[in-house]
């Protein structure tokens, strides 16, 4: 009996590892603005706009672009909707061992001088995401900010 429950509870385990990695990305689901999302209450998305989004002294295209290039650098980081030149783009991001994916949109708006960069970061699966999104959003706006010393 012992032998059943736990290849039982193994099975499991495995497809509902299976389903994680597998889950389709729903672009249209996940592509969202940054300015206009209402976050949920859970521990496991991380919202940068308005006074927490970071100026860049350049316009949105470019700042995007540079932006894009950090994104992209990250492991297992894909653009999944929207396009540079639309100032709006969403990529995904998976972990390392089971692929969790994190959806991560970015818009870039016109300000005087340059432009902001506002990103929304969440989880789509689990309650509490030990605080990567925050972390992500941070290290990718500090290293764009720390190219011009703004903000």
């Amino acid at each position: 009996m012992l032998k059943w429950s736990v290849s039982g509870i193994l099975i499991l385990a495995v497809a509902g590892i299976a389903y994680i990695r597998l889950a389709g990305e729903e672009p249209a689901h996940w592509h969202v603005d940054p300015a206009t999302a209402t976050p949920g209450t859970g521990p496991n998305e991380y919202l940068a706009t308005g006074p927490d989004a970071v100026f860049i002294p350049l316009p949105p295209q470019q700042a995007l672009s540079r932006l894009d290039t950090i994104a992209q650098a990250d492991p297992r980081t894909t653009m999944i909707a929207g396009s540079i030149a639309a100032g709006h783009v969403t990529y995904v991001q998976r972990s390392a061992i089971i692929g969790f994916p994190d959806y991560i949109s970015v818009r870039a708006r016109t300000t005087e001088g340059g432009s902001s960069l506002s990103i929304y970061s969440r989880s789509r699966f689990g309650y509490s995401d030990l605080g990567v999104n925050k972390a992500r959003t941070k290290r990718w706006l500090n290293k764009i900010d720390s190219n011009f010393g703004a903000n």
